[in-house]
């Protein structure tokens, strides 16, 4: 194998990270840098990346020093940023995100890539972890921590290198570039408003479905439904006739348990919409040849992914739950696992970009309008920004404002601390705070110190 030399721009971004530890982990040379890091946050990640071997500087282009190096970078980051220039002035080759795992993962003899709108990096943890279980020994690309995965040694956890044929990962529309990938198994979950024009979003999705040799489709969404089933596994959560079908539903506050064609599934993670969630992991297991059985029975062990509704911690009978809730469909599968059970829901939204709101607002403020009990609270920071050009034409006090017009309670303070200020000071007795938002590593850390102020 030739040894390369990989400098990734913006390192530790969620899409950017498992890929450097992939490469990393497959014997190449790896460094990078980002904005993060040099604004002294998430200290932790970076520290754990350097103990991996991986040289980190500053977005400065000090680390970019000569022509052999490749520079991978997202298609957001602009030509003005400093690595990129130095890249051009050392003629080094530059390489986007996609292109370098789209590479990876058609190169694998058997890819599963995991589509949708919302659930990809659910599925995609659920697939590696049934695949690891039944000793296949996967490659895995998330875009989110795999607790099965992590540990003190491993906090980060959020890729798999591994020796088995299969590549495991999620895959994105956002950009276009799910059009790169040649899947062997592609899983569709739903196509529902995010980052494009549903017109758009049927035309890639349509084409990444038909050009694999199996595609596992979710007969429960209205778009997927619409597609045609020849080269399909199909499944649903009874409401439609599929090929897995899930069965004697129950929730638990903690978890969920079905059964899928006459086997027992008893899931750590809660919510129907994780049942739905599990049928995709299975149906692409049973794709690449396990047996639904074993499957079943290795997916009751998935754990679940870090900040998917996950519990920071619990303090004077008030339980704060840690979200990556961003868009229509997440957001309602999370208010709905939770209203499953009593029990007020105080709701603290950062928008993860003022161009999500832009593309999206609408459907947001329908969104909360629809999820909210009577008696829920919304509360709404200004949108995350870390730098860049950007139209802030639609801000969170629009949300806000069309959110109360509908009928729901719900306010705007601009700062987030401010935000936990008022969180802290407005929760009760069995009370259940929400805090939720992408794109923003700090937001863990913003749930747990609320935890710590409540227990104060």
């Amino acid at each position: 194998m030739t040894v390369k030399d990989y400098f990734f721009c913006g390192i530790g971004g969620s899409g950017m990270m498992p890929l450097a530890l992939i490469v990393a982990g497959q014997g190449h040379r790896v460094a990078g840098s980002d904005r993060s890091l040099d604004q002294g946050r998430t200290a932790p990640k970076f520290d754990w990346l350097r103990a991996r071997g991986i040289g980190l500087f500053p977005q400065d282009g000090s680390g970019v020093t000569h022509a052999d190096q490749i520079i991978v970078a997202s298609t957001a980051v602009e030509g003005t940023v400093p690595d990129i220039v130095a890249a051009n002035q050392v003629g080094a080759q530059r390489l986007r995100r996609a292109d370098l795992l789209a590479e990876l993962f058609n190169a694998a003899p058997m890819g599963i890539a995991v589509g949708g709108t919302s659930g990809k990096s659910t599925v995609t943890g659920m697939i590696g972890w049934i695949f690891h279980a039944l000793g296949c020994d996967p490659t895995v690309m998330n875009g989110a921590v795999m607790k099965n995965f992590a540990s003190p040694d491993a906090p980060f956890a959020s890729a798999l290198v591994g020796e088995g044929d299969a590549f495991i990962s999620e895959v994105d529309e956002s950009d276009g570039s799910i059009a790169l990938y040649a899947p062997d198994i592609a899983v569709l979950n739903n196509i529902a408003l995010d980052h494009k024009s549903m017109e758009e979003l049927r035309d890639l999705f349509g084409a990444f479905t038909a050009k694999a040799r199996v595609a596992v489709l979710n007969l429960d969404n209205d778009e997927v439904a619409r597609f045609p089933c020849t080269n399909a596994i199909t499944y649903s959560l009874g409401g439609v006739a599929a090929d897995l079908m899930a069965r004697d539903i129950v929730e638990r506050p903690d978890g969920v348990d079905f059964t899928v064609n006459g086997h027992s599934v008893s899931l750590q993670v809660p919510g129907k919409h994780n049942v739905s969630n599990a049928l995709a992991a299975l149906a692409a297991a049973q794709a690449a040849g396990l047996d639904l059985a074993d499957a079943a029975r290795a997916i009751s062990g998935f754990v679940g992914l870090r900040r998917r509704l996950e519990v920071a911690g619990s303090a004077k009978g008030v339980t704060v739950f840690d979200d990556f809730g961003h868009n229509p469909d997440k957001i309602t599968a999370t208010l709905r696992t939770l209203h499953a059970f009593a029990g007020r829901l105080l709701i603290f939204f950062q928008p993860h970009g003022y161009g999500p709101l832009k593309q999206m607002g609408h459907e947001l403020i329908a969104t909360f309008a629809r999820e909210m009990a009577a008696q829920d609270a919304l509360i709404l920071c200004d949108p995350v920004y870390f730098g860049g050009t950007v139209d802030r034409s639609v801000g969170s006090a629009q949300i806000v404002e069309g959110i109360v017009a509908a009928g729901r309670k719900a306010t705007h303070l601009p700062e987030r601390d401010a935000c936990g200020d008022w969180l802290a000071d407005h929760a009760l007795l069995g009370d259940r705070i929400v805090i939720m938002g992408a794109r923003d590593d700090s937001l863990s850390a913003f749930a747990l110190r609320l935890v710590d102020r409540l227990s104060a």
